[in-house]
């Protein structure tokens, strides 16, 4: 019997299909931690100066991660 994925590695696996994008603007993301239901995450490179980083981060990091992951409340950047 195969053992179920647990949040945390179901959000992890999602931000490895999502950093071939943000490395193709020359940014990226890393996990940080995932703790009640909030990941907190580094973006780096161009993402971290990008003035759409609040877009990127909740309109199509958290939007993306929520569908996989529905008990995901939030995405929050630490390098802010």
């Amino acid at each position: 019997m195969e053992e179920e994925m647990t949040s945390e590695q179901k959000i992890k696996e999602q931000l490895e299909d999502i950093r071939p994008f943000l490395n193709m603007d020359g940014g990226d993301i890393e996990f940080i931690k995932y703790e009640d239901g909030y990941l907190y995450v580094k973006l780096s490179g161009a993402c971290a100066m990008c003035g759409f980083q609040d877009v990127t981060l909740k309109d199509t990091i958290e939007s993306f991660l929520k569908e996989e992951v529905p008990e995901l409340k939030g995405v929050i950047n630490v390098s802010l």
